[in-house]
């Protein structure tokens, strides 16, 4: 096991321990709100475009004709309690099992869409060289404020530049970005607004 492997095991061992009772919390509010499932369930591709599914707590209603209508936008579907959820990333917190079981690390580009892997161009493929991560460096410089090419380039200015300062400055940067509540939808909508691809 690498030291950052290491780090990162014991770093979401210990957080999971540590949040049980608040991640037990948003569970039952979550179930009370929005029914079932409790967790949003996604294939995302990890380190060497591996598939893995990602695990968050569900902000939105379904969609479908026995909830939703299928056009209605994400803006639409997400509940006060979801916006509340987003803006505190406090959804975020079931990753840990996905840093636990190795699909993800503490740090790195974040996991996006299997749908966007032939969009990228050959250096923004690069993103997968590494584990994708629960924060990483375009979250701390922009997050959803960034353009898709500038958020892009920062996960392979990562990938290019790994080192455990580097990681140690971004968890921290992160910390004061969750206490800000800084940046976390685009200027369109609740959510970055989909990647289209570079790709020629």
């Amino acid at each position: 096991m690498s030291a950052k492997r290491y780090i990162d095991v014991a770093t979401a061992m210990f957080a999971l321990i540590i949040l049980s009772p608040i991640m037990a919390l948003i569970a039952l509010a979550v179930r009370s709100q929005l029914g079932s499932p409790i967790f949003f369930r996604q294939p995302r591709p990890g380190q060497d475009e591996q598939i893995f599914q990602l695990v968050k707590f569900r902000t939105m209603r379904p969609v479908g004709p026995d909830d939703r209508p299928e056009s209605e936008s994400d803006a639409d579907r997400i509940t006060p309690f979801g916006a509340l959820l987003r803006s505190t990333s406090l959804d975020e917190l079931p990753t840990l099992w996905n840093v636990l079981r190795g699909d993800m690390s503490i740090v790195g580009p974040r996991p996006l869409l299997v749908s966007y892997l032939d969009r990228y161009t050959p250096e923004q493929r690069r993103r997968h060289e590494v584990r994708p991560g629960v924060t990483g460096l375009a979250q701390v410089s922009g997050r959803n404020a960034l353009t898709w090419p500038e958020k892009l380039n920062l996960d392979v200015e990562y990938v290019d530049n790994v080192s455990f300062s580097g990681d140690f400055a971004i968890v921290a940067k992160t910390i004061g970005q969750w206490l800000q509540r800084k940046d976390i939808t685009d200027s369109n909508g609740v959510t970055m607004a989909e990647f289209f691809g570079d790709a020629k």
